[in-house]
């Protein structure tokens, strides 16, 4: 059974063609005997996210070959390619990037290649923890509120605790402001411990049943 060869393009804007990246491939002497593309399709868009590239790697065979003009056409980053080329390494499938001089990844340069993508993309994940963080410092600095905006005023926060601390139970506060009972504890126990217990120990719904039994609920 021969094996087919498979080409691949994208453009980020349906006013683009893929036909110069078809005819680039072929120009490299490659017969391609299925061509897919996506169009408007953004170079942001992860790979398995890609309707016809998807397509294409339902298409594709074990041990096929699919070529395509350039790398980012693999994936949205380095780490999305080699995540890319790593599934296509797992069924023998050839990938040659025209970009890179027809190079085959699955050679002895191709997978010095792919050691290279893997420390780019290392280095991109640890910039995007740096950004984050520095982001993060930044707000703060500058007095802004981090994480989700709350549900309930001030005011309404002083109301729970008093109702809170005449008894009523936090199941009953949670009702009746629209919120779950971890933010109503969040509120008239914030320094309670994050697993679930108070401080001295005893589940906070064993707390809970026991105020609502001592009321007679």
């Amino acid at each position: 059974m021969s094996m087919a060869i498979f080409g691949y393009g994208r453009v980020s804007t349906r006013e683009q063609t893929t036909e110069n990246q078809r005819l680039e491939i072929e120009n490299a002497g490659f017969k391609v005997d299925y061509w897919f593309t996506d169009e408007g399709i953004s170079g942001k868009t992860h790979a398995s996210q890609r309707p016809q590239f998807v397509a294409m790697l339902d298409k594709i065979r074990d041990g096929e070959t699919l070529v395509v003009s350039r790398l980012d056409r693999l994936g949205r980053d380095a780490e999305d390619v080699l995540r890319t080329v790593r599934t296509l390494a797992e069924r023998k499938i050839e990938v040659i990037v025209l970009q890179l001089g027809k190079l085959d990844l699955g050679s002895s340069a191709g997978k010095l290649m792919l050691t290279m993508l893997s420390a780019v993309a290392e280095m991109e994940r640890s910039l995007l923890v740096e950004r984050t963080q520095a982001g993060l410092v930044r707000a703060k600095a500058e007095g802004k509120t981090l994480g989700r905006p709350s549900k309930t005023t001030p005011a309404q926060r002083e109301e729970m605790k008093g109702k809170y601390a005449a008894g009523e139970t936090v199941s009953a506060l949670a009702r009746t402001y629209g919120i779950s009972r971890a933010s109503v504890l969040a509120v008239v126990n914030p320094s309670r411990e994050p697993t679930g217990f108070g401080a001295d120990g005893v589940p906070v719904a064993l707390i809970d049943w026991d105020r609502r039994k001592s009321r007679g609920a």
